[in-house]
């Protein structure tokens, strides 16, 4: 799995098109470049850029979880996958992101692409200047999260 690192300002044209930041060109192999999967966040408003080969991983994950004949797991699969769009980077290394995602995220003229483990979320420049400040909140869920642990990760 890829971990994209960083997160970038870019431009949105009117069209609705972002170029990619060279960083994440460079964080991937040569076939990951070749599609992508765009969905609408699961938790916040932005929009999640799934390379093809972690958005397989992610199908696999939900298929393993859901039976598509139960009536609550048909629903969640319905809204899920509903307003999913394949995109591929056109020769100048920008991506179409389709009006209804742009319009979910709330995102006009600036974005701000950042960093997960595999995959690329894509805000609202202001949202995302909102949702990732550093503060006592961040603090205390890194707290909770990592500081039970007694192992030492590696490096440390």
């Amino acid at each position: 799995m890829i971990s994209f690192i960083g997160d970038y300002s870019c431009k949105v044209d009117s069209k609705g098109r972002v170029t990619l930041p060279s960083a994440f060109k460079r964080q991937m192999s040569e076939g990951v470049q070749d599609g992508f999967v765009l969905k609408s966040d699961v938790f916040e408003q932005c929009v999640i850029m799934y390379p093809m080969k972690e958005w397989e991983r992610q199908n696999q994950i939900i298929r393993s979880k859901t039976n598509p004949y139960n009536k609550e797991h048909a629903k969640f699969l319905r809204m899920f996958f509903s307003g999913t769009a394949e995109v591929i980077l056109d020769a100048s290394g920008r991506v179409l992101i389709p009006k209804r995602l742009l319009e979910y995220a709330g995102i006009e003229g600036e974005a701000v692409m950042a960093g997960q483990y595999g995959k690329i979320e894509i805000w609202a420049a202001g949202r995302y200047e909102q949702v990732s400040r550093a503060d006592d909140e961040f603090a205390s869920m890194a707290e909770r999260i990592l500081g039970g642990s007694n192992e030492l990760t590696d490096g440390q």
